[in-house]
């Protein structure tokens, strides 16, 4: 909880002041016991009718000024806890925007939106408290105890004894439970993933009929979480039965003291009252700080937990380089291994692709080829070997810099809610209409969006659900184009389409002006057969480079792809 501290800076006011009222209340409240032992020895004691109703106005007044700073403090209190998580939330989100792939991959999807709203949100909850009770209840209780001491000494010790023994219970308590409380916030993070999951591949899971197999999954996974919750609840539960026994029984010894004193004419009623009245006091406040330790105990653990991620240093593998790029993607002798991987994915690769050239990448499934692509603006580092631009490694340019330049279709086609000029325009924020219709057009996906009622206006919902696999494609394809990058990188991005707009597609990008250099990462041997080199890899190795012609005689590897998809010129050359 210390390391997040620095986020509240900005609300040290608050902080001061959301206390400070709060201990005024306590101070207002601390006065109530002595006017109500004031109206039994004197007002009720002498019959002054105008008495009570006068120390009645004034519990009125104490409690209305009570009120308000009580409001006062629950006001300064909110704003800094919010203003605290929004601040924390940002800074996390930030850190995780600038984590690398690997680093991401570790984390995982599901941890990381735990932690960003679960997380974040029981340390709000945790803050808000500690600013309004953290100070209160051991005010009031202490208080209360000096209150009874200028009472009487005999009473008063029985409140100097029952505080130490509540405070090892609370606290004994809290250290019991604080790491259970972490092993029920680890297990909501496999809960999340669950259900990310399942509600993501719901077609999946309907199609091959598994919804009675992730159910039993999902509902043994609640049951261990639910299992966990209990236990911790089952011991933090015992604060309140035990503060209540113990305060009880104090309460027995007061006012067996107490009678045996207003017996003996050293106390009076009244002031028995108020002794009793600061016990109660006590007991009210004990289980506030029994309840607060409880979420104290909680934020705390899922504290840990988000600067767990915010400890994470960042992998700088990027210098300072700015400028625009020729187009010139050079490899030598690269091997790429994923983080906790047992082999490498890539293994000395080595090839040059010239500025406007256009390179193809074709393999088996698991062959190595997003990872080569990957490699290019620098998302996995090179274990070994060097990724070159024109003439420079890729850890010498700025990263941000870099992927501005840099044109990416990943494999899978990700849109976001909106309109599909927003869409459009994460690829360049300036961009004008006629340069996203320009690039709709090379994506040959301008005819679908014009006939759209409302053409770049009309709605995408997330995920692009409201579209078809082929417009998706080409949409994130328009979307790289945009951007007018040096160097074009189409991770398998069109195999949501036929071969007729697959072919005009390529041509578009082969007429472009200033044409990028373009990977294409396909399994269909149609759509690189054009390109003017193509890449063959097999296991994470290279063992096929040159044109198709001279594939075709030379690399076996591409020769059983290529016939394998058009088996009747396989029975002509054989």
């Amino acid at each position: 909880m210390k390391k997040l501290l620095k986020y509240m800076k900005a609300y040290r006011k608050e902080c001061a002041f959301g206390p400070l009222f709060k201990l005024l209340e306590a101070g207002f409240e601390l006065m109530i016991p002595l006017v109500v032992a004031k109206i039994v020895d004197v007002g009720i004691a002498d019959g002054d009718t105008g008495y009570v109703l006068k120390m009645c106005m004034l519990m009125v007044l104490l409690g209305i000024v009570g009120l308000a700073c009580s409001l006062t403090a629950q006001y300064f209190a909110a704003k800094a806890a919010v203003g605290f998580a929004t601040r924390l939330r940002h800074s996390v989100l930030e850190h995780l925007l600038g984590l690398s792939y690997s680093q991401l991959d570790m984390l995982g999807s599901s941890t990381m939106i735990t932690r960003m709203t679960s997380d974040i949100n029981q340390v709000q909850n945790g803050v808000n408290l500690t600013l309004r009770l953290l100070l209160r209840s051991p005010f009031v209780v202490f208080g209360a105890m000096v209150m009874a001491f200028t009472i009487d000494f005999d009473a008063a010790m029985t409140f100097a004894g029952v505080i130490p023994v509540l405070c090892i219970i609370v606290f004994g308590i809290m250290l019991i439970t604080m790491p259970m409380y972490r092993k029920v916030q680890a297990q909501l993070d496999g809960i999340t993933a669950d259900t990310r999951q399942n509600l993501s591949g719901v077609r999946v899971l309907r199609a091959f009929r598994m919804e009675k197999e992730e159910t039993k999954q999902f509902e043994t996974k609640t049951q261990n979480l639910t299992a966990s919750q209990m236990a911790a609840g089952r011991i933090s539960g015992i604060l309140n039965p035990l503060t209540f026994v113990i305060i009880n029984l104090a309460v027995v010894v007061l006012i067996h003291t107490g009678a045996i004193k207003v017996s003996q004419g050293v106390l009076t009623q009244g002031l028995v009252i108020a002794l009793y009245n600061y016990m109660s006091q006590i007991l009210v406040e004990l289980i506030k700080m029994a309840n607060l330790i409880i979420t104290m105990t909680k934020a705390a653990a899922c504290a840990d937990r988000v600067a767990g991620i915010l400890e994470i240093i960042p992998e700088n593998h990027h210098g300072d380089k700015h400028g625009n790029l020729k187009g010139k993607v050079e490899f030598r002798n690269v091997t790429v291994k994923y983080p906790g991987a047992s082999a490498p994915s890539l293994e000395h690769i080595s090839f040059t692709a010239q500025p406007g050239q256009t390179v193809g990448i074709i393999g088996g499934t698991g062959s190595g080829k997003t990872t080569l692509v990957n490699a290019i603006p620098g998302f996995y580092p090179a274990e070994a070997g060097q990724v070159l631009l024109d003439d420079e490694n890729v850890s010498a340019y700025d990263a941000p810099q870099l992927r501005r330049r840099i044109g990416i279709v990943p494999q899978k086609a990700v849109l976001f809610s909106g309109t599909i000029r927003e869409n459009l325009l994460w690829g360049n924020p300036d961009a004008t209409d006629r340069e996203l219709w320009e690039a709709l057009e090379q994506a040959q996906i301008a005819d679908m969006v014009s006939g759209m009622e409302r053409g770049l206006s009309a709605a995408v919902t997330q995920g692009g659900s409201n579209l078809s696999g082929g417009q998706r494609q080409r949409l994130t394809i328009a979307r790289a184009l945009v951007r007018k990058p040096d160097i074009l990188i189409m991770d398998d991005s069109t195999s949501a389409l036929d071969y007729v707009t697959d072919s005009r597609l390529r041509r578009a990008l082969r007429s472009m002006p200033d044409a990028p250099t373009t990977f294409i990462v396909s399994q269909r041997a149609a759509s690189v057969r054009e390109a003017d080199q193509i890449l063959v890899l097999e296991e994470g190795c290279l063992v096929g480079i040159g044109t198709h012609e001279e594939l075709l005689k030379e690399c076996a590897v591409y020769q059983q792809i290529y016939y394998s998809q058009f088996p009747k010129e396989a029975g002509v050359n054989g």
